[in-house]
């Protein structure tokens, strides 16, 4: 079966990221928590159609007993769409390819509208069925019954006025990066940049090899294979976005879901595409331990 991107929202509250449940949660203000690596499969996102398949969800519509008190964010569906867009260029997919049959609501999904009949109507009482499920059925509150059409529409427009995603944003809005230095990993010197907002960014690999943990590199994913065991995501609120503007990478657990560790970015370098992370959040998620003034990163001691 061809792969499907299924949206939906997760009927809770703005600030509601947990893993297991969704690929990814996109929170009120719009930030992407991917939770999970996208070839994976989870088991319980949408009834019947949990393979071969991605979710993505919006932390919204958990209001009581009025959901609308907390309606999907501009932010949010502009995020959905956005992450959406990324997916479907790296399957190589283009604008023709977004139909229903590649890409629904669950409301869509719960009411069996891409044709294929997987299971009883679950979704909006509108569509004959037993209003279980309707996520995105409408975008804003009284608004028209085509929130998967609307959505469709601007994920095709993302794909159609894209640049390709090595160049996602004109370089003069990126991350700027203003100067390089040396700290202390390990009781050896590591290059590392410093960026406009003052944090130190470093190379992943050479971070991931001098504390000596297993890893490969994914290019067809575009993401780096953790080894090690004993390595618990905290999926951060403050993680990297791709409101930074280079191409995102991320780190995964080489494990049966995937979860991802922390994201970076891809730089070029002499030597090709390089992907850096910034260095305290990689310390914070390996458990090693850090100094301040100047910036020193020890040993890993764990959480």
């Amino acid at each position: 079966m061809a792969a499907v991107i299924y949206l939906h929202w997760t009927a809770t509250g703005y600030n509601w990221i947990r893993p297991g449940h969704y690929h990814s949660i996109i929170g009120g203000d719009g930030r992407v928590h991917r939770l999970h690596a996208y070839s994976v499969d989870l088991p319980a996102h949408t009834y019947g159609r949990n393979r071969s398949s991605v979710a993505l969800s919006c932390a919204c519509m958990g209001g009581i007993p009025d959901p609308w008190t907390q309606p999907p964010t501009t932010a949010q569906l502009n995020s959905l769409c956005a992450e959406t867009a990324s997916i479907a260029r790296d399957w190589g997919w283009r604008e023709a390819d977004i139909t229903i049959q590649s890409v629904m609501t669950h409301a869509e999904a719960a009411s069996n509208r891409d044709g294929r009949w997987m299971h009883d109507n679950y979704g909006p009482v509108i569509w004959g069925g037993t209003g279980e499920r309707w996520d995105l059925l409408q975008l804003e509150k009284g608004g028209p019954n085509d929130g998967g059409d609307q959505l469709r529409e601007r994920i095709r427009a993302l794909l159609r006025g894209d640049p390709p995603p090595s160049l996602a944003q004109p370089l003069e809005q990126r991350l700027v990066f203003k100067g390089e230095t040396t700290i202390q990993a390990r009781g050896a010197d590591l290059r590392v940049q410093i960026d406009g907002q003052g944090r130190s960014w470093a190379l992943v690999a050479e971070l991931l090899e001098r504390y000596e943990i297993p890893h490969v590199w994914d290019a067809s994913r575009r993401r780096i294979l953790i080894g090690a065991l004993d390595v618990t995501p905290t999926y951060r609120d403050d993680a990297v976005q791709a409101s930074v503007g280079w191409p995102l990478v991320e780190l995964s657990l080489q494990t049966g879901s995937a979860p991802v560790i922390l994201s970076g970015i891809l730089r070029p370098g002499g030597d090709g595409d390089r992907a850096w992370c910034r260095v305290l959040e990689f310390a914070e998620e390996f458990g090693i331990s850090v100094a301040f003034d100047p910036l020193v990163l020890a040993e890993r001691r764990g959480g």
